[in-house]
């Protein structure tokens, strides 16, 4: 596996259509976005998302799991998005947030059994171009790393050899950050919840 270069501020046509191909044939990714790198696949594939949920160690029906869209018009598309949590996506979005929301029937039957999913926009323009290429969102979880060793989170060097035997190909978009998405539960819009707090505010 080797990684493709490529960095947000300068994305390389030919490298996005070679990801887009993997995605598309079931591969594994891991690509950067503007939290923490992730492991990423073709959120329709239902064996893709399998994958990834062994990868990980994920029990899809315990675990929520999150998409990242393009934009919210995409996201709409599999999650039930109500004036009020349009609001709050508008605001928010693109950015370092997850939005917990009803899951919608367009999603493949590994979600089935779950009626929330997490959506993500990153303001990272190689995850966004990827699901805008794709033409659907990407399954999404964040890389795994040792919590006393957090550069192996940052540098894409480790991550890529970490996850050599996994993946079948990583976006290389420099280093990573350690510091995750800031979670929101709006699965009731009228009761945001905070989920979990990051260095990202969200103000109820």
């Amino acid at each position: 596996m080797t990684p493709l270069k490529m960095y947000p501020t300068s994305l390389n046509e030919k490298y996005l259509d070679i990801t887009v191909r993997t995605l598309t044939d079931g591969g594994i990714i891991i690509y950067p976005t503007d939290t923490l790198y992730a492991i990423g696949c073709d959120a329709l594939n239902g064996h893709a998302v399998e994958r990834i949920c062994r990868i990980k160690g994920i029990n899809p029906l315990k675990t929520n799991l999150s998409i990242i869209c393009t934009d919210i018009s995409q996201a709409a598309e599999y999650a039930r998005i109500d004036n009020k949590a349009f609001k709050y996506l508008k605001q928010y979005l693109p950015g370092p947030y997850t939005f917990l929301l009803p899951t919608a029937s367009a999603l493949p039957k590994v979600f089935k059994g779950r009626k929330v999913v997490g959506v993500r926009i990153p303001d990272n323009a190689i995850a966004t171009a990827l699901a805008e290429r794709l033409g659907n969102p990407l399954l999404s979880t964040s890389i795994q790393y040792d919590i006393d060793e957090p550069e192996e989170a940052v540098s894409p060097e480790s991550i890529a050899l970490r996850y050599a035997d996994d993946i079948d190909l990583m976006i290389d978009g420099g280093d990573g950050s350690i510091v995750p998405s800031t979670v929101v539960d709006l699965t009731d819009s009228s009761q945001p919840v905070i989920v979990r707090e990051s260095s990202a505010p969200f103000n109820i």
